[in-house]
């Protein structure tokens, strides 16, 4: 990397520091065909670890008929228990994806909800009220023995089957999540359609209904390229948690029109440039997403990583 660079010049009003909520050994490898080993997946959150990213999330523990990739959660979840200071979340289905959880020492939990009918009914077989009549119980319990529980909903700027999704339709369906006992919320673009104006506009409705800014993160997709600007229009906001993906892995297989995720590198390289703190080292973070790439047989699709990946394969490989 370049000596001084980023160039460091922050912007009024923005946080002084944001959380990363690594989801490149979750959301980036699901929808990988060829199955990745579990001990390259065990090193990559190593190595995610290593590089300074305080959460990283680890695995899914959904039926694997339904994700094969993360089929090996139980085999995984125990080579983790090393890596100390860092929140190791994972998904859950349903009661059955708790209980699995929880006997491994899973602390922190996530569930996933739609903000549209089609896509809960491609993804969850329910529909968005049955879906979050599953939830329940699981919230209630993980709460009940103190197990911090995230709610994910996808679809909250478009879907690919209904179109623009209404703005009050999305804010209804986060204020349930949040009124079964999630503790954070994150915001899903599912399929990469949304832009700043329109990122800005559900936050204001979400704080009219009493949604904490402090407790919502988003989660971009870069398919029309508006990943970053997506992300800085949420920050002037005062969100303080953003989702990445290491290298830009990632895609949604219920969902063929949804690309990539925001590239944590990507993501870093503006928020080191904004003076906001991340905690992390871009450059071990370069050299981790240059290594997985080269075990799954194809180049990242990061900029930031092609940019610095000669300075990254030198310092680590």
């Amino acid at each position: 990397m370049t000596e001084g660079l980023p160039m460091e010049v922050p912007v009024a009003g923005l946080p002084p520091r944001v959380r990363i909520h690594e989801v490149g050994p979750r959301d980036g490898l699901q929808n990988e065909k060829e199955v990745v080993p579990t001990e390259v997946k065990a090193e990559f959150v190593h190595r995610l670890a290593a590089a300074g990213l305080t959460t990283v999330e680890a695995t899914s523990f959904v039926h694997p008929k339904w994700v094969p990739q993360l089929a090996d959660a139980e085999a995984l979840f125990p080579r983790l228990s090393d890596i100390g200071g860092v929140d190791l979340p994972v998904l859950v289905p349903n009661e059955r994806g708790l209980d699995r959880a929880v006997a491994l020492g899973a602390r922190r939990i996530a569930v996933f909800a739609s903000a549209t009918e089609t896509f809960a009914a491609r993804n969850l077989n329910r529909t968005v009220e049955e879906s979050l009549a599953m939830f329940e119980p699981v919230v209630a319990r993980a709460k009940a023995d103190d197990v911090h529980v995230r709610g994910y909903l996808s679809m909250c700027f478009g879907d690919p089957w209904e179109g623009a999704v209404p703005v009050r339709q999305v804010v209804r369906v986060a204020r349930r999540l949040m009124d079964l006992g999630c503790d954070e919320l994150s915001l899903g673009d599912t399929i990469g359609v949304a832009t700043p104006g329109h990122v800005q506009e559900l936050l204001a409705r979400l704080d009219e209904e009493g949604v904490p800014t402090g407790a919502v993160g988003v989660h971009f997709h870069d398919t029309y390229g508006q990943a970053l600007a997506n992300t800085l229009a949420a920050l002037q906001h005062g969100v303080t948690t953003v989702d990445a993906s290491a290298g830009g892995l990632g895609g949604c297989p219920y969902a063929k029109s949804a690309t990539g995720n925001l590239a944590t590198e990507d993501l870093v390289w503006m928020l080191h440039g904004l003076g906001i703190e991340t905690g992390v080292d871009l450059g071990r973070l370069t050299a981790t997403s240059v290594w997985m790439a080269e075990r799954l047989g194809r180049p990242s699709p990061s900029r930031t990583v092609r940019a610095l990946a000669g300075t990254a394969s030198h310092k680590e490989s």
